[in-house]
């Protein structure tokens, strides 16, 4: 597609492109970390290592290469992995709450649960194990139930206690 001068260029999806230089970084080496070619690298350094242990003769400084090859590797691997499941992660609970959002019946309060502290998850988990006990009790395994409801029959069993 030709442009003519001061024409904008076309907008290309960026729906997989990582944006910045550091991003792009490392994302490019994240998709090679997991390819093929970079296990047979990492495989191949290792059998030259070996075979260069007898030239060497097995001396400290032989052990040192790969123990500092494989440290270095390591350490920057554990951040790349963190950075990829904490992008994953952050696209789930995205995802999630899109379909919260639209569920009609569905509690808006699950919309951003990670938020939350340990204390209100544990809450909504006992929430919902009661829902599960309900529903394996009723053996109505189509029937919706929501939090809200749970709530109303929690509110009105503790009226009843006051009452009673």
């Amino acid at each position: 597609m030709r442009r003519n001068k001061g024409q904008a260029r076309p907008h290309r999806s960026s729906a997989h492109a990582p944006h910045g230089t550091l991003e792009r970084l490392a994302h490019g080496v994240t998709v090679w970390a997991g390819s093929s070619l970079a296990f047979a690298l990492a495989l191949g350094v290792i059998v030259v290592w070996l075979v260069t242990g007898p030239l060497f003769g097995f001396s400290d400084s032989w052990q040192l290469v790969i123990n500092t090859g494989t440290t270095i590797v390591t350490f920057l691997m554990v951040f790349l992995i963190q950075r990829g499941q904490n992008k994953d992660a952050a696209a789930i609970h995205l995802k999630l709450n899109e379909i919260v959002a639209a569920l009609e019946g569905a509690s808006n309060r699950l919309i951003n649960v990670e938020d939350l502290s340990e204390a209100e998850v544990e809450t909504l988990h006992g929430h919902y194990e009661a829902l599960a006990a309900i529903a394996k009790r009723d053996q109505v395994l189509t029937q919706s139930h929501s939090v809200e409801e749970a709530e109303a029959r929690h509110a009105r069993k503790q009226q009843r206690q006051r009452r009673g």
